[in-house]
């Protein structure tokens, strides 16, 4: 069975929440335009100045969403 790997991205300040919907309505659109399949796109608040933005993918694919969108970190998903 194929590993799944969730990439992270970082926010902070007051706006954080705002920002990390945002950026995941771009990292849909990414998926689409390179025609790659994800598990899971969404945007967590953790606190009120601190929220992340995330996209789980197939191990095999990671590469590509690494290169291309420079997360701040990944791990692997449960």
């Amino acid at each position: 069975m194929q590993r799944k790997i969730k990439l992270i991205w970082d926010f902070r300040g007051l706006e954080s929440i705002k920002i990390a919907e945002h950026h995941c309505v771009h990292l849909k659109e990414f998926a689409d335009k390179e025609n790659l399949t994800f598990y899971d796109v969404a945007a967590t608040e953790i606190n009120e100045y601190y929220s992340i933005a995330y996209i789980t993918v197939a191990e095999k694919d990671m590469l590509i969403y690494r290169d291309a969108l420079k997360p701040h970190r990944g791990e692997v998903a449960s």
